[in-house]
């Protein structure tokens, strides 16, 4: 994991409250992290688990797959994975990432045809499998009459030599990156007495890509998870004064979507224990830092 300064010096949250694309172009160089010595020990576990709950293909995405996994190669610098595995199975292995396939069939709207996803906490493989991008982005706040003609339109027309990324931002009450019950996990938030204000709770970052695969035509959607304990942001007064703005200018829907009145009493009574400024004061702050 990033050192402590790297991680809140751009968070997620630093940007516009609330649901949007938020898409920015990345260099090549920057489009897998890294970072995790091993992911395969993790990911193996879960298949030998919960197969059908992180991975899943659909008949004929092979061809798209084989591309992915010879892209992450090429990019990483490895060797060819072990004969046997579906291909995106084996890239995924390799790479702390989450990987979803979306491949458009004919007269159809973008749609999963294959996925690795062992940092899911909202939804699972099976689940995913065979969505479109209607059907996936359901419960987004918007996404319907807003965000989703213009989805479509990145996936349509996204060049072969670009490479986009956007993030997000949550606060959970777990610290396992496959937790996929997310109802449990809020009524446990509901339930925490800790000593110290926000113990138990994280701060959960999501990094996404968008690649185009330029010879079956698909987009490989990668998906980095890092959690982080709520109460590190204790160290750094100028990360609680950003989290602090941020929490505070959250919209309704974007909490509802989120679950975050479960881990509201905690986030609140942690903000008090750092003795946060208000929203207001952290603008003026800014304000006087502009040039």
């Amino acid at each position: 994991m990033p050192p402590l300064a790297s991680r809140f010096a751009d968070p997620p949250w630093g940007g516009l409250p609330g649901f949007g694309i938020g898409l920015r172009r990345i260099p090549a160089g920057d489009w897998l992290e890294g970072g995790e010595a091993r992911p395969w020990v993790r990911k193996d576990r879960l298949q030998r688990t919960v197969p059908l709950k992180v991975w899943g293909e659909t008949p004929g995405s092979r061809p798209g797959q084989a591309e992915v996994a010879e892209m992450i190669r090429q990019s990483l610098g490895l060797r060819p994975g072990a004969p046997g595995r579906p291909p995106l199975l084996e890239a995924a292995r390799r790479v702390p990432d989450d990987l979803v396939l979306m491949e458009k069939p004919e007269g159809g709207d973008w749609t999963v045809s294959a996925l690795s996803l062992c940092a899911g906490s909202f939804f699972t493989a099976d689940e995913a499998l065979g969505r479109d991008l209607a059907a996936l982005h359901g419960p987004v706040p918007g996404f319907q009459d807003r965000i989703l003609v213009r989805v479509r339109r990145i996936f349509d027309r996204l060049p072969a030599d670009e490479i986009v990324e956007r993030r997000n931002w949550s606060v959970v009450a777990w610290s396992s990156l496959y937790a996929p019950e997310a109802a449990a996990a809020r009524r446990r938030a509901l339930a925490l007495r800790p000593r110290r204000p926000g113990a138990g709770l994280f701060l959960r970052c999501e990094r996404q890509t968008l690649r185009r695969l330029p010879r079956t035509g698909g987009v490989l959607f990668t998906i980095r998870i890092h959690l982080t304990p709520l109460r590190d942001l204790a160290a750094d007064p100028g990360a609680v004064r950003v989290f602090a703005w941020a929490w505070a200018q959250a919209p309704e829907d974007f909490r509802r979507y989120k679950g975050l009145a479960a881990v509201t009493p905690g986030v609140e009574a942690f903000l008090a224990d750092c003795a946060a400024p208000g929203p207001q004061t952290v603008t003026e702050s800014r304000e006087e830092s502009s040039p």
